[in-house]
């Protein structure tokens, strides 16, 4: 799995990724709704968070988006966007949002499967627009700031130094 360039996220549009999500959580009737990263890292959650543990969860869900894109490759797709699991009491609606952030939702019987995709198109377009310019203004950061990616100045060789003895 190759990772995705850094994201630098703003306060100002954690706050709107986080309205987006709060939003969804009421709109669809969900649990809970997690922005992950490509990286597996957890951008914002919403919703019912007790007893899960959203570190795994981000990981794995990342984990899950790598696997189908291998699938999907050799099947000849570029990917598979949107994913659905259902359990016994909960299910997962997974969609990957502006080809690196992926929108997870969380629902049970309080929900239906049509409602989560209605709801999750509408919310995924405006999840897009703001990441779009996060991804501008990461890049922008980085560009100032003469840097190609975060540590991109350290070498192997300054990171052997460090830890010898």
């Amino acid at each position: 799995m190759s990772l995705t360039p850094q994201l630098v996220l703003f306060e100002e549009d954690h706050k709107k990724i986080v309205a987006v999500a709060e939003r969804l959580v009421s709109e669809a009737n969900a649990k809970a709704i997690f922005l992950v990263d490509k990286n597996g890292q957890l951008i914002a959650e919403a919703g019912e968070l007790k007893g899960i543990d959203t570190t795994s969860l981000a990981s794995l869900v990342a984990g899950n988006i790598a696997a189908t894109g291998g699938l999907a490759k050799i099947l000849g797709e570029e990917e598979f966007p949107i994913h659905f699991h259902q359990g016994a009491r909960d299910s997962l609606h997974i969609t990957l949002v502006a080809q690196r952030i992926i929108l997870v939702v969380i629902f049970d019987e309080r929900s239906s499967l049509g409602l989560v995709r209605l709801r999750v198109k509408k919310a995924s377009q405006r999840l897009a627009e703001i990441f779009e310019q996060v991804f501008k203004k990461t890049a922008a950061v980085f560009d100032e700031k003469g840097l190609g990616a975060p540590f991109a100045e350290i070498s192997e060789q300054d990171i052997d130094n460090l830890f010898s003895d």
